[in-house]
């Protein structure tokens, strides 16, 4: 069975809920750790979209541009 696809939606969905936020105070254009994303967290979103979406991104990709809309174009999210 095919695993589901990453959306921006879903990236923005699941920045918020590691940040306690609200998906739309999340900006899409903004660096994520202005808004309090560290690298623990990073990590831990990382490994979660990878279990269940198959992503192969590594840490490092993430790390250099914490942006929801360079992320959705680095995960292949539709």
């Amino acid at each position: 069975m095919p695993l589901p696809t990453l959306t921006p939606a879903l990236i923005r969905a699941d920045v918020a809920d590691a940040l306690g936020e609200d998906p739309a105070d999340i900006p899409l254009d903004e660096n994520l750790l202005d808004h309090g994303l560290d690298s623990v967290r990073l990590m831990s979103l990382l490994e979660g979209w990878r279990r269940e979406h198959g992503v192969e991104a590594g840490f490092a990709d993430l790390a250099e541009e914490p942006v929801i809309t360079a992320w959705a174009a680095l995960l292949g999210a539709r």
